[in-house]
């Protein structure tokens, strides 16, 4: 740096930025007395800001997160300034500033993140038109662009950046503003930036970048817990004597779902006649998933296929031309509690635990392969169809029970010993 100009820079809390009684963690660089502002994502209770070293507080249970977060953005900033002054140039805060933050003469020749969002998502509604991507992955990536346009203006106070200025720190700070902001779940963060890398892998593939900065950005996943419903609750559902025509509909719906394992939005989907005959002489289900797009087909069970007869001569199911009486997706959840209640089942059932319920208690702990449970599912991938088999205690345990009676002469119950 030269020595006619002298810079610092460092964090503050602005107490005129509070948040659900937290002030908002500032960065300041100054260049010969003069002073450049832009906010961080990080809010901390005021108490815990040690004003003097700058730091957060050993008593915040953030607090080394947040400091880390603070050296290495110092460590940037002091690094951009001496890269700056070997250059001769003279030095301003702002430049600084708006250098750091990727904002310094954007060029109009880069293609900017939007725009680069714009024409992947037009080049994903051609190909909804013709068939070859569901109308669901066309929407998930426009909520893409409007959280990453909105994050823009939150972070940097811009409508948006072009491409060549995009540094890693964009997705970091990302990811935080959808985890803090938009109060995300890890898991659904992560799927927006994974839509996020995709629109930048695009990018150097059309040579508007060289590479993609995100590339060191690890995105995980973590299993969350599945409810189900065990065999004796599938059964008191079943059999419950309900008087109420709409609820006894709801839950007939419901249980069809549990034997055949397709989603709410499937079942919505079939008409009066989407029954077919397979190979085997039997009959079949088969839709493309609307979430994914995957063919799913299901030979019925005897339970599945008694529902059906059951609603034939059903004046709606004529009508509309449905197979079931299926209720809008609000109501149909609604209704579901009811029926919970009805059934003294303690879980929250909605109608996602379904498909769960067929993955596991129908199929897997009923001996069914890993393997065709997936094709059933219409995953596409085996290891989506893993998450299930995590739950299925109760067959791993009848299945060791049957060996140990092979292989020991033990029947179902074993004498506890004391092991020292």
């Amino acid at each position: 740096m030269s020595t006619i100009q002298k810079f610092n820079v460092h964090f503050y809390a602005n107490k005129k930025k509070v948040k659900e009684n937290k002030v908002q963690l500032y960065v300041r660089i100054i260049v010969d007395q003069k002073r450049a502002e832009f906010a961080t994502t990080h809010f901390i209770p005021l108490k815990d800001w040690n004003e003097k070293q700058r730091k957060v507080k050993p008593g915040n249970k953030h607090s080394h997160l947040i400091n880390t977060y603070i050296d290495r953005i110092q460590n940037e900033i002091n690094q951009l300034l001496i890269e700056e002054s070997a250059k001769g140039k003279k030095l301003t805060s702002s430049y600084i500033k708006n250098l750091y933050l990727g904002l310094k003469n954007p060029s109009p020749s880069h293609k900017t993140i939007l725009e680069a969002f714009d024409y992947h998502n037009t080049k994903l509604e051609e190909q909804v038109k013709i068939g070859k991507v569901v109308k669901k992955t066309h929407t998930r990536y426009k909520i893409t662009k409007n959280k990453v346009q909105a994050f823009m203006q939150f972070q940097y106070k811009v409508d948006d950046m072009p491409l060549p200025e995009m540094r890693l720190r964009f997705v970091t700070e990302f990811e935080h503003y959808l985890l803090t902001q938009d109060k995300l779940q890890s898991n659904t963060a992560h799927k927006y930036i994974k839509n996020l890398k995709k629109v930048m892998n695009m990018s150097v593939g059309l040579d508007w970048i060289p590479s993609n900065p995100f590339n060191n950005f690890r995105c995980s996943y973590t299993s969350p817990e599945r409810e189900i419903l065990t065999q004796e609750e599938l059964d008191v559902l079943r059999f419950k004597k309900i008087d109420n025509p709409r609820l006894s509909e709801v839950r007939d719906v419901f249980v069809f779902c549990c034997y055949t394992g397709f989603a709410y939005s499937d079942i919505y989907k079939f008409e009066y006649d989407a029954i077919t005959k397979g190979i085997d002489g039997e009959y079949w289900l088969s839709t493309n998933r609307q979430k994914t797009g995957t063919r799913e087909s299901v030979p019925l069970l005897p339970v599945a296929l008694q529902i059906i007869e059951r609603y034939r001569d059903h004046e709606y199911c004529i009508e509309a031309n449905k197979l079931l009486p299926v209720n809008s997706n609000q109501r149909y959840n609604s209704y579901l509690k009811e029926i919970a209640a009805i059934c003294n089942i303690n879980k929250k059932i909605t109608s996602h635990i379904a498909r769960h319920t067929f993955a596991t208690t129908v199929t897997l702990a009923n001996g069914v392969p890993i393997e065709t449970v997936s094709s059933m599912l219409g995953h596409n991938s085996i290891r989506t169809t893993q998450i299930y088999a995590k739950v299925v205690e109760k067959k791993v345990s009848e299945d060791m029970q049957n060996l140990k009676a092979k292989l020991f002469g033990l029947g179902s119950t074993t004498q506890n010993k004391k092991i020292s």
